[in-house]
């Protein structure tokens, strides 16, 4: 059991830090703005107090810490995905991994985002208030595309 859980931890970390690889090469492009962490770690702070939907998290009160609280949150959710993953699979996909189990939990977890976090920040369903929101969820199942990469990939590193 704890092979199972140190595997799922792994890859759920090294599937985040390929993906944050791959945002920032798309922010170095100018494909997309650099990520900011803290608005995250802002709507984190403020679920202790039951509060899941802001209007617009830049109104909501700040908290000193949020963009190392964004991180940690970000990271969390990733080990937390690795988890569902290890779940998911088991010992048997850990043995032998496979993409195609991995993209699927990659893109079934753009739903969080979606319905979610996005709302819980203020920009809509599917970040449907802001006005290149297609883009943005083309964008969103593309890295999340990248995020299943890693879990496969990750997987066979440490198999």
């Amino acid at each position: 059991m704890f092979d199972l859980l140190w595997k799922s931890v792994a890859i759920g970390i090294g599937a985040t830090i390929l993906m944050d690889i791959w945002v920032f090469i798309l922010a170095s492009l100018k494909v997309t703005g650099p990520v900011n962490w803290a608005p995250v770690g802002r709507w984190f702070w403020h679920l202790r107090n039951g509060k899941v939907f802001h209007d617009d998290i830049s109104k909501a009160a700040p908290y000193r810490h949020e963009l190392a609280l964004g991180w940690i949150g970000h990271y969390v959710v990733g080990i937390a995905y690795g988890i569902l993953m290890g779940l998911l699979g088991g010992a048997a996909w850990f043995a032998a991994p496979s993409f195609l189990p991995a993209w699927a939990v990659g893109l079934v977890t753009v739903g969080f985002g979606w319905f979610l976090l996005q709302p819980g920040l203020g920009l809509g369903w599917a970040a449907s208030k802001l006005p290149d929101a297609s883009r943005i969820r083309a964008l969103n199942l593309a890295t999340h595309t990248v995020f299943g990469f890693g879990l496969y990939a990750t997987a066979l590193l440490i198999r």
